[in-house]
């Protein structure tokens, strides 16, 4: 089930005087934050706050949110999780969120063998890496390149790749 407010860091202290919160971003774009205009509290949605401004310090969001006008009110959200909601995500065409690839059955896009289902997705710099999970228990590692995951079906729950040769040899 595809969560409709995603979780997208964590306030982790203070900032100045005037109510600003620097925040550890769990997203693989923190510049998304310009973008936004409202976060909420909550992992429901009912908490949402104005998003007043952004701005960058050593790397790390400092967002100024509406009502938090002062360090003793800012310092009321540390350890907060920060959430926005999942439409106000700006994505391109073909970006998912790493969330909803979680648990897809891979299959092969040409025989329709099962292999397995996405367990995690590892960034390495040039590329991702979706690790499958093999009904046999091991763990076998594609790049998500356009080579080898030919299509994700979100409403089928399904990703179909075309592995590259030798990619799986250790197969029996």
């Amino acid at each position: 089930m595809r969560k409709e407010y995603i979780e997208a860091g964590k306030i982790v202290t203070t900032h100045g005087i005037k109510g600003e919160v620097k925040l550890y971003p769990w997203c693989d774009d923190p510049d998304m934050f310009y973008d936004i205009e409202t976060v909420y509290l909550d992992s429901k949605g009912t908490n949402p706050v104005k998003l007043q401004g952004v701005r960058y310090a050593k790397n790390m969001p400092l967002l100024k949110l509406e009502g938090f006008n002062s360090i003793e009110e800012a310092s009321k959200l540390r350890d907060k999780i920060v959430y926005v909601h999942r439409d106000d995500i700006p994505m391109e065409e073909g970006e998912y969120l790493i969330q909803d690839l979680i648990g897809l059955k891979v299959i092969d896009a040409d025989k329709d063998t099962v292999y397995g289902e996405l367990t995690q997705v590892s960034p390495t710099g040039a590329n991702d890496v979706y690790h499958i999970r093999f009904a046999d228990g091991k763990e076998r590692l594609i790049p998500a390149i356009p080579q080898v995951v030919l299509e994700i079906d979100l409403e089928s729950n399904v990703m179909k790749i075309r592995p590259l040769e030798g990619l799986f040899d250790d197969e029996d």
